[in-house]
């Protein structure tokens, strides 16, 4: 049976999946978090402590930019349960057709990868507070050491050392999950991380309703608020 000469082909359209304050987050807290790695390798205590408080007001503008900010960033968008998540991450293993994912799986988050940047998101805050008690008595002391004696804040400078391994290993794992999405099932997830789009059919129900993006007035705000929040910490706790 010949084709039928109506058919049209599949088109696809390109969609605006993440804002640009949300890129301009995700890429920020790469490079601050590498410098602070290496910061903290070198000895440069200053620098350190201040990629921290950076690190720190990001954290804060991104957990109030998940309750109010554009429909992908959404905490309530993307966190679903466990047994999705796994359910999906069993997909890395038997593949799926590129056009195969369910519609909600190629806007935003995956389940699996909501809960990864939850997990981030809680290990970046745990180790910035930690930071800020720590006491490693020859180059690091945070602002806040004293507050909690001595013995506490050796303790906690060990919580703090032990973090950054967890993390790296967080980061690794986020990596390798980022490899296996693009071999298993052909869905590049850095590129619309830096574009901010996405490609679907043009038929499917995202590219006819796509994402809501909230003002960038208010992302501003948060911002602002956030960096003013870390900046009054760095002034409370004695830096210059």
């Amino acid at each position: 049976m010949l084709a039928s000469r109506d058919a049209e082909p599949l088109r696809w359209v390109r969609v605006k999946v993440w804002d640009g304050w949300v890129r301009l987050f995700h890429w920020a807290l790469v490079a601050l978090v590498a410098f602070s790695w290496w910061t903290a390798q070198t000895g440069r205590t200053g620098w350190h402590m201040l990629s921290g408080h950076a690190i720190l007001a990001l954290l804060l503008w991104r957990i109030a930019w998940g309750l109010v900010g554009s429909e992908t960033a959404r905490f309530s968008r993307f966190l679903r349960s466990p047994r999705a998540a796994l359910r999906h991450l069993r997909t890395l293993w038997t593949g799926l057709p590129k056009t195969g994912m369910r519609e909600a799986e190629t806007l935003g988050h995956n389940p699996a990868g909501g809960w990864m940047v939850v997990a981030m998101l809680a290990l970046l805050l745990a180790q910035v507070a930690t930071g800020l008690f720590a006491d490693d008595e020859e180059l690091y002391r945070g602002p806040f050491a004293d507050w909690i004696g001595f013995e506490a804040s050796q303790r906690v400078t060990g919580w703090h050392q032990s973090l950054s391994d967890i993390l790296l290993a967080a980061i690794g794992v986020h990596l390798l999950a980022i490899a296996l999405y693009r071999l298993r099932l052909g869905r590049n997830l850095v590129g619309p991380m830096i574009t901010g789009t996405v490609l679907l059919p043009s038929g499917s129900h995202g590219a006819a309703q796509p994402p809501r993006m909230a003002p960038a007035a208010r992302a501003a705000a948060l911002l602002a608020a956030a960096a003013g929040l870390a900046g009054a910490l760095w002034r409370f706790g004695g830096q210059p």
